[in-house]
């Protein structure tokens, strides 16, 4: 009997799951297409999406060239990568200390955690823009990654925790009397194992954090949402680059989610 390879049999279950989430993603787009077209008629409303390609790219002496909307999602971008990275960092060190057997290092953890998660994040970005952003001589910039990273690094903790916490005692044991160190037990033994176990939530959480960044635009930074606000007092076209918008942020949480989806068959543990 001829049977497929492995290889490929494993391609298609993670196929399998992204065309479903495309197909299922058409038929909504179909949808609000419907419903748009059905409430601008009952509005009179026209329509000028010919207008919208110019505000992405534009043509100069021969040469391409991005317009306001593609320089603000690579802000955008820019912002949610560097800040995801620092996210990470945050919420492993946060999760780590509330584990810790020090009494000063869970309680700063503690305080850390409940002070974020209790306020919102547009006060803290005032605060940290108008407030501490003056005294410690902070850019725009830096100010916004700081800002996403320590709110979405005080949610990430507790999922870090979480994971560390399903780990079995057997391994820490077990990495104990390999003999390694505290440091390569957690890189080559915990880690691994908790990421595969805490990576679904970990995706929500990066994905919160992208459609979060649009907040910075309180700071006039050049970011997607900040160019689509200028272009729509100039243009007042405010369904057609809002739209345009979205769907350049749900690409972005789509790609996202398909690698994470990916990242997720490739760390499970084979059955046999």
């Amino acid at each position: 009997m001829i049977t497929k390879p492995q290889s490929t049999s494993a391609f298609i279950k993670i196929l399998k799951p992204v065309i479903s989430g495309l197909l299922q993603i058409t038929v909504i787009v179909l949808a609000i297409v419907w419903l748009l077209n059905s409430g601008a008629d009952a509005m009179n409303y026209n329509w000028q999406w010919y207008r919208v390609p110019q505000y992405l790219f534009f043509k100069e002496d021969g040469e391409w060239f991005s317009a306001e909307l593609i320089d603000g999602l690579l802000i955008t971008i820019k912002i949610s990568a560097i800040s995801l990275i620092f996210t990470i960092i945050f919420g492993l060190v946060t999760a780590l200390l509330r584990l810790s057997h020090s009494i000063v290092g869970r309680a700063l953890a503690r305080g850390y955690i409940e002070v974020i998660r209790n306020t919102p994040l547009l006060v803290q970005i005032y605060l940290l823009y108008f407030v501490f952003g003056p005294v410690l001589g902070l850019e725009r910039f830096t100010t916004a990654v700081l800002a996403l990273s320590l709110f979405q690094g005080a949610y990430t903790a507790e999922i870090f925790r979480s994971g560390l916490m399903n780990i079995p005692k057997g391994q820490f044991e077990a990495a104990e009397s390999l003999g390694l160190s505290k440091v390569d037990s957690y890189r080559y033994i915990i880690l691994p194992q908790m990421l595969r176990r805490i990576l679904p939530a970990l995706t929500n959480e990066a994905v919160s954090l992208v459609k979060n960044s649009s907040i910075v635009s309180i700071m006039a930074i050049f970011d997607l949402t900040t160019q689509g606000r200028d272009i729509v007092a100039d243009t007042a076209m405010p369904f057609e680059i809002w739209f345009t918008i979205a769907a350049m942020y749900l690409c972005i949480t789509l790609l996202l989610s398909t690698f994470a989806t990916l990242l997720e068959h490739k760390l499970a543990t084979p059955t046999h």
